[in-house]
């Protein structure tokens, strides 16, 4: 690994620190505003008398296949950007997609805070 020099380092604009800082910021509110999205939600659905988890719609998604009831070829971490676009105007994926084990190929399931489960 390469470390820059203090010659090198001396040479960095005013411009390319200011850049650096901004894209850090970036990055950082893009890695949290799930976090924050998520406190805001909840506290808006105990204010209004819903349930926490589901907005009292008695069902989450799974959060393996988000929802859609299976996951593609290659885990969460697979990103084809021509097939996903493909795949949002109407086309059939390319990707191999397997039924997702975790809700059953529903993907939903029952609140846990406010539906009733059902008895045996």
């Amino acid at each position: 690994m390469h470390y820059p020099t203090e010659e090198e380092m001396n040479n960095i604009t005013a411009s390319e620190v200011a850049g650096l800082g901004v894209g850090t910021l970036l990055l950082c509110c893009t890695i949290a505003a799930p976090k924050i999205d998520s406190f805001i939600s909840n506290s808006q659905r105990s204010s209004l008398g819903m349930c926490k988890t589901c907005g009292d719609l008695r069902m989450i998604a799974c959060s393996k296949c988000k929802g859609i009831g299976s996951v593609k070829e290659g885990g969460p971490l697979s990103f084809n950007m021509m097939d996903d676009l493909y795949q949002s105007l109407g086309g059939e994926s390319k990707a191999k997609a397997f039924k997702c084990t975790k809700c059953r190929a529903r993907g939903h399931f029952c609140c846990p805070d406010c539906s009733e489960v059902p008895s045996v």
